[in-house]
């Protein structure tokens, strides 16, 4: 029996034949597709109140476009999944996103059935984007990883850093452990570092600690 991977979604797509290739996919996946949108500030102003488990956003949508819609979901608390899609440079819009908070990264030069893959990794706690994180299997030096945090994964790192845990973060940064926790796989995964202690020692190597 094929896994569900989540139960329902909303679609941000101004172009009627993109909507209906993603919703497709989606439905090949049991997902029940909650709600379609053309522009980003209808979808922020209804899902900001009634979120969907997951939502695919696109880059180029009127009134909000698809980065800020994400920088003002996860503004507003949502923690469910943000998977951005774009026909535009990969590598400048992978980071764009990444910044803003999104899970995950699809080029619409792809199969769509990528999205499933990245939905996937995000359930897992994984970050998904390929075109950011690496590029012609190139080795990203200690500053190129730490560049790519944004600047909510450097504030969780900090805290890290000095011991905080989850439930402590959250309070201090008025969002919910789910989301401190997203940050940390994320920030992890960028740095690579696999436990506290790797952490810990990337910071002290690149003078990042007090310690």
């Amino acid at each position: 029996m094929a896994e569900e991977i989540f139960n329902t979604a909303a679609i941000v797509d101004d172009h009627p034949l993109a909507r209906m290739a993603i919703r497709s996919v989606l439905e090949r996946q049991n997902v029940t597709i909650e709600h379609e949108f053309e522009d980003g500030l209808s979808a922020f102003n209804f899902l900001k109140n009634s979120p969907s488990d997951i939502v695919i956003i696109d880059v180029d949508i009127p009134a909000l476009n698809g980065v800020e819609l994400v920088e003002k979901l996860r503004e507003h608390g949502y923690t469910g999944l943000l998977i951005v899609v774009s026909a535009r440079n990969e590598r400048y819009y992978s980071k764009k996103c990444a910044e803003a908070g999104a899970n995950a990264f699809i080029s619409k030069t792809q199969e769509m059935e990528s999205i499933i893959t990245a939905i996937k990794s995000a359930q897992k706690g994984y970050s998904f984007f390929p075109f950011f994180l690496k590029e012609n299997n190139e080795i990203l030096t200690d500053m190129q990883r730490l560049e790519s945090l944004s600047t909510q994964e450097v504030k969780v790192m900090g805290y890290m850093l000095n011991g905080l845990d989850n439930q402590q973060i959250s309070e201090t940064m008025n969002i919910s452990s789910k989301t401190v926790s997203t940050y940390k796989t994320r920030l992890m995964e960028k740095l690579d570092c696999h436990s506290l202690i790797a952490l810990i020692s990337f910071a002290h190597q690149n003078k990042l600690s007090k310690r």
